[in-house]
């Protein structure tokens, strides 16, 4: 049986670190749906021994990292507004 996007995603990321545009081509998805995917690979690993850490997105220019929610796609920084942000990465441990 294949697997879903989901558990490929999951399974890259227990073998390395990933952002959403590596993930993107990995698996065959949009972009932006890897983030609703995230989200949710993160929801299944509640209760196991594992968990979804996140190197949050990180503005090129004033170095920002404070993001309210680091699993997004921020097209600007709040502090300067630069349009220079980022991706965030991802990684299961």
């Amino acid at each position: 049986m294949e697997s879903t996007t989901r558990e490929r995603i999951a399974d890259l990321l227990r073998s390395e670190a990933a952002t959403p545009s590596a993930l993107s081509t990995r698996v065959g998805t949009a972009r932006s749906a890897v983030y609703d995917h995230l989200r949710h690979v993160a929801r299944s690993l509640d209760g196991s021994d594992e968990e979804l850490l996140v190197s949050p997105p990180t503005c090129r220019e004033c170095g920002f990292d404070g993001f309210d929610d680091p699993i997004n796609d921020p097209s600007t920084c709040p502090e300067c507004r630069s349009e220079s942000v980022a991706e965030p990465a991802f990684r299961i441990d």
